[in-house]
């Protein structure tokens, strides 16, 4: 697959909107468009699993995405999407929880992370948050998947958002901790209160050269730092954090976080190739697809009250929080929930 999004599949879509309808309501057919499976859950805590099975690569769009994969081949989708700086063992417990529920669960690394690559060297090492978004389309196309769940917290939260808005024919429904993420250069311009400010200090440290070389000399114990702060109430042991804290070895983190956390501040330019997609994020659109938004009670990092963003919402929606203490990694810290979550807006 080419750079750009295959356009062909998106106007097969447009074409197909009433045997796409029938997918949205079960009628067999692709993967996707199978049926939600049965709704009982086995009981599980968090850190009951400990690793994947062994990964695999793809090459989709501009990447070689490594992913971790449970649960039937023919079963309907769900793409789980993690955040920063964080990785796909957020997910550690949510995807077998979900494969035993009949799923076919993909968990990648998103660009910059773990073993996902850049095919070429010359391409632009670009964190703006619609290019990850394009990434996971691309992802869904070369694995030959219509439609999926898209589910995901902090930068996956915000990449299933933006998949939702710019291409609902692609998502079956949604799971996203923290809202409506979507945002713009423009929109964020604006100045919040001091308190606010203040929870992102790293975004403004980050617009610093000192910042870019003080995240790349201690990318680790900063990645630490942040787990400790936006969930004060998870005890996690070194053994948790090092499975993750080993994605940031990724030789293309550094310039992927600092790039993300400069375009948002309008810093630094994107790519022209996704200049529409910014336009359309821009006039922040309303999510269509069927959505479960979730808040952990005890969330430490920067997010919207449920309030501000439920309006954003045209579709079947719902808004959980989830209480005991639970953090910005909700799924890895409330597994249970996340997954029930998964399979409830399933059956939306």
């Amino acid at each position: 697959m080419s750079e750009q999004i295959n356009h062909n599949r998106r106007r097969f879509f447009g074409m197909t909107a009433v045997a796409l309808a029938a997918v949205e309501f079960g009628v067999a057919g692709t993967a996707a468009a199978q049926s939600a499976p049965a709704a009982s859950l086995p009981a599980v805590k968090a850190g009951t699993n400990t690793s994947f099975e062994a990964l695999k690569q793809v090459n989709a769009g501009v990447l070689d995405i490594g992913y971790a994969e449970a649960g039937k081949a023919d079963g309907p989708v769900v793409l789980l999407l993690h955040g920063w700086p964080y990785d796909i063992y957020s997910f550690v417990d949510v995807a077998p929880l979900l494969a035993s529920a009949g799923y076919r669960v993909i968990v990648p690394y998103l660009r910059g992370y773990g073993t996902t690559r850049f095919l070429d060297q010359a391409t632009a090492r670009n964190g703006q948050p619609s290019a990850l978004a394009a990434d996971m389309i691309a992802l869904l196309d070369a694995l030959d998947i219509e439609k999926a769940v898209i589910a995901g917290y902090d930068w996956g939260g915000r990449t299933a958002n933006i998949m939702a808005a710019l291409w609902p024919e692609r998502c079956k429904a949604m799971v996203s901790v923290s809202g409506y993420l979507i945002g713009s250069q423009e929109a964020n311009k604006k100045p919040l209160p001091p308190k606010a400010e203040l929870a992102w200090w790293y975004q403004f440290y980050f617009a610093t050269e000192r910042g870019r070389e003080g995240y790349a000399s201690n990318t680790h114990d900063f990645a630490k730092l942040i787990w400790q702060t936006a969930s004060p109430k998870w005890n996690f042991d070194d053994a948790t954090f090092d499975k993750s804290a080993a994605a940031f070895d990724n030789p293309d983190h550094v310039e992927i976080v600092i790039h993300n956390y400069r375009w948002r501040l309008g810093l630094v330019e994107g790519e022209a190739k996704y200049d529409d997609y910014e336009t359309r994020l821009a006039a922040l659109p309303m999510i269509s697809v069927p959505t479960i938004t979730m808040e952990g009670d005890a969330n430490g990092a920067p997010h919207p009250q449920p309030s501000a963003y439920a309006g954003k919402f045209s579709g079947k929606y719902e808004h959980r929080t989830i209480n005991g203490g639970i953090g910005h990694n909700l799924p890895q810290e409330a597994p249970q929930a996340f997954a029930q979550a998964v399979i409830d807006v399933d059956r939306f």
